[in-house]
């Protein structure tokens, strides 16, 4: 694993579990070291690129404080050796971006790193490979990239003598279009031949954060109640929290700018879907903001089964954590 924040209290249970950690700073290092963590330990490095499908999502270059920036590597050595360290893995992640070109890069720059620790067995280029969730959206084209890499690690075995093992994350390449948010049409509101029609969700940022976030776009159905209301209507669709940042389509990477998508005529308590929420969608979203409840989920089976996995959160399991004045 790898940490933006570590501390020793956060440490010592890592550490006793067997936790396998790659140290993200100098600081890191010396508090691995001053804890005897005797697990597996590898360094998180910046290799001075990096690639995201907005800049919150680009975690290397820089601009990001992820990683050891690639050109402390005599600082690090040093201090490795001081301490008694024995580094096992290199680890790079850059962010969500989709240019393969920039995959080959950042492959190339880490091998570099780890063609200087001998003791080096592991290479890790982390996830971010980029989902395509709408039409028009570019993807990660996962066997290019692959085969790039494939040739990098090929090259540092034919000129160290040394074969890496390659690990990847690829968590939201295969989950992100695995999920949906279903939820209801709660109202529709315009203002006026100038403004926009507002098709309003019982669900938001409290479910899905990434369009109020970064603009993410997501695939949204209306399931009109009847064939009476086929046709389709321009609108904005906008989350039940009380800002307008609460939008779910935005303009593409533009996080407050709305943008009209073309939907079956909604009416008030009809059902709408929002696709592509299997990734970075639950697990990211404002919990409990403005009191709402964390929703139900359930798991539908290849068999077609469907069960429940988490129960809606109650108003007690809210407040459970809260004091009295006294």
């Amino acid at each position: 694993m790898s940490a933006q924040e570590l501390t020793e209290e956060g440490l010592r249970p890592l550490a006793r579990l067997g936790i396998k950690i790659n140290a993200c700073s100098l600081s890191q290092i010396e508090l691995i070291a001053k804890l005897g963590f005797e697990g597996e330990f590898g360094l998180r490095w910046n290799p001075g690129i990096g690639s995201g499908g907005t800049k919150k999502t680009n975690v290397g270059g820089p601009a990001s404080s992820f990683g050891i920036w690639h050109e402390k590597l005599p600082e690090v050595q040093a201090l490795v050796s001081r301490l008694g360290l024995n580094v096992k893995r290199i680890h790079s992640h850059i962010g969500s971006g989709a240019d393969v070109k920039v995959w080959e890069k950042a492959a190339e720059l880490t091998l570099r790193i780890a063609a200087v620790f001998p003791s080096v067995t592991h290479f890790n280029l982390g996830g971010g490979f980029k989902v395509a969730r709408v039409s028009g959206e570019k993807a990660t084209d996962v066997h290019a990239a692959g085969a790039s890499i494939r040739d990098s690690i090929l090259r540092f075995h034919a000129s160290t003598g040394r074969k890496l093992h390659l690990e990847i994350e690829p968590g939201t390449f295969l989950l992100a279009n695995s999920g949906a948010v279903l939820s209801r049409v709660a109202d529709i509101v315009d203002t006026g031949e100038a403004g926009h029609v507002f098709v309003k969700l019982d669900t938001g940022m409290t479910d899905i954060l990434r369009p109020s976030l970064y603009g993410s776009q997501h695939p949204i159905v209306v399931l009109p109640d009847s064939e009476t209301h086929a046709g389709q209507v321009n609108c904005v669709v906008v989350g039940h929290c009380c800002e307008s940042g609460d939008l779910l389509t935005p303009a593409p990477g533009i996080n407050d700018e709305l943008s009209e998508r073309a939907l079956s005529t909604p009416q008030i308590g009809a059902f709408a879907v929002i696709y592509g929420a299997g990734a970075y969608c639950s697990a990211m979203s404002s919990k409990n903001y403005n009191s709402f409840p964390e929703s139900p989920e359930v798991l539908i089976g290849t068999d077609r089964n469907i069960q429940l996995i988490r129960s809606r959160q109650t108003l007690d399991q809210m407040l459970q954590n809260e004091h009295p004045l006294v």
